[in-house]
């Protein structure tokens, strides 16, 4: 989902000239759906209610709160640059940011899962994710792509680790993972308001909205991606599930790129390459356990 909306909200951001435009269109859609959706649910509303006595008793911290300001990073980023670097140089930034912050977060027990260890194998997904960053800046990608397009997508990948414990514990704090998605879009959304309406004060107005249904499907798949993470993250930790959802990333973003060529992505072995050795470092960092002969494991 990430890589396709990443894909989608690149091309919107291509059109609307605009990346963080491009952004508040797909978050605002999002969150029009949660709107809809939360008040039908009976954990939604009652999730809500709890949220609202936690801020208001103040106990739910504000940093559990700032889930969608990260979020709020990661489409306006998807925008600018994901049309431009292709899905899967962008997606692979994005590995190396999470891992090395997810590796942090689990380890100061920022997550809902605690406190988790920092594992051999998990030290050594890290590196590898890292050196999948490495190659896909061989060859002449520098030359044809600026750095902070290169810079962008390590930084949301930071925040995308940090969305995922925030989130996570507030689904935990409030007993309802969609409450936690809706406070998520809520807050981006409103931040996104505001970096928008600055965009356009400093470069005008972006260009007409396609009429393409599909390049607002982007909040459609926030939304369930989000709602995801946030009940996967208590099981898991926020570096494995991260880990975890590279597979699905780094399969899909090298089928888009494939499909459509991005204009200043790496060539094709870099491609395959950095994409094999980001695969390599989900496989090295999942707790593997031997199951016991009942077929339960430990």
């Amino acid at each position: 989902m990430t890589a396709v909306q990443a894909r989608v909200n690149g091309v919107l951001g291509v059109r609307l000239g605009d990346g963080i435009v491009a952004g508040f269109v797909s978050f605002s859609v999002g969150l029009i759906v949660l709107l809809l959706v939360v008040p039908l649910l009976p954990s939604g509303r009652a999730g809500v209610a709890r949220l609202w006595r936690g801020v208001r008793g103040r106990t739910i911290p504000p940093w559990m709160l700032l889930g969608g300001v990260c979020g709020a990073l990661t489409v306006s980023t998807q925008g600018l640059v994901a049309g431009v670097l292709g899905v899967a140089l962008f997606t692979v930034g994005v590995v190396a940011g999470q891992t090395l912050h997810g590796l942090v977060l689990d380890r100061i027990g920022i997550g809902p899962a605690g406190v988790v260890a920092v594992t051999p194998g998990r030290v050594l997904g890290g590196l590898l994710a890292l050196v999948a960053v490495g190659i896909s800046l061989g060859g002449d990608v520098l030359s044809r792509a600026p750095l902070w397009m290169l810079v962008l997508p390590f930084a949301t990948g930071v925040g995308i680790a940090f969305q995922a414990a925030a989130n996570g514990r507030l689904g935990q704090r409030v007993s309802s993972p969609i409450t936690a998605t809706l406070t998520s879009f809520l807050g981006g959304t409103l931040v996104l308001a505001a970096a928008a309406g600055l965009s356009i004060l400093a470069g005008g107005p972006p260009n007409a909205l396609p009429a393409e249904p599909w390049l607002y499907l982007g909040g459609l798949l926030g939304f369930a991606y989000i709602l995801l993470g946030v009940v996967v993250v208590a099981r898991t930790g926020v570096l494995l599930m991260g880990l975890g959802a590279v597979l699905g990333q780094l399969a899909t973003s090298i089928a888009i790129d494939f499909l459509w060529p991005p204009a200043a992505g790496p060539a094709a072995w870099q491609t395959v390459l950095m994409i094999v050795v980001a695969a390599c470092s989900v496989v090295v960092a999942v707790p593997w356990r031997r199951r016991r002969s009942g077929g339960a494991s430990r």
